[in-house]
């Protein structure tokens, strides 16, 4: 886990951030108060989330699916680059960490955007499938316990519409990927996610180095 880019110096990650993303100062003041907790690691870098911003413009997403929300500053991110009629729905099993998404997503004015499902993510997934949702989502991304990674890819590849998009984080395990000696089972299962996108045909992929190592799948 990262909220920097792994591998760049202070001074370059502080230039990225002057000049490379325009972080709203409502982001900034989210990324300051979750800085304070013990699990700040979680949060996403500011450079992934313009990324992430950019991307759902590019594509024109209306619709954004989270698997793993923690004080959300991910969803936000995302959430301000939507239309007025746009949706977010996210996944986490933490009311306590998403108290204070639905704090900032009540002042950034999109908190009746956003749907909250509190429990285990694969059963959320399941339910939404049930519901008719499949196929209905433009953008997803995972950013949750890493052990079940291959079932949220299944899951929010079907809930996702044919050109639209996927995104996972943290695929480098901070380079402990590439760690023969690292055999934990957060490790082994991102290593078996991305040997599957690396060749699973119904997306087209790019892993990108940025933060922690961010996946891109596009859905045939």
């Amino acid at each position: 886990m990262s909220n920097a880019t792994l591998g760049l110096p202070d001074d370059l990650h502080q230039y990225l951030l002057t000049v490379g993303v325009r972080e709203p100062d409502l982001l900034l003041r989210l990324r300051d108060e979750t800085a304070k907790l013990p699990m700040a690691q979680m949060q996403i870098a500011p450079e992934q989330g313009a990324l992430m911003g950019l991307l759902a413009e590019l594509i024109g997403a209306r619709r954004y699916l989270e698997i793993g929300t923690f004080t959300g500053y991910s969803s936000l991110a995302v959430a301000l680059h939507l239309p007025e009629d746009g949706t977010v729905t996210c996944c986490d099993v933490s009311a306590e960490w998403t108290d204070v998404a639905r704090r900032y997503w009540r002042a950034a004015g999109v908190e009746d955007r956003v749907e909250l499902r509190l429990g285990a993510a694969l059963e959320t997934l399941a339910a939404l499938r049930a519901e008719g949702r499949e196929g209905w989502y433009d953008f997803a991304f995972v950013d949750a316990d890493k052990e079940n990674y291959s079932g949220y890819y299944e899951g929010v590849l079907a809930l996702v519409r044919p050109g639209g998009l996927l995104a996972f984080d943290n695929v480098f395990q901070a380079g402990r990927v590439v760690d023969h000696h690292e055999t934990g089972s957060s490790v082994e299962a991102i290593r078996a996610l991305n040997r599957t996108l690396a060749t699973d045909k119904r997306v087209t992929v790019a892993m990108v180095p940025i933060a922690d190592g961010l996946t891109l799948a596009r859905k045939r």
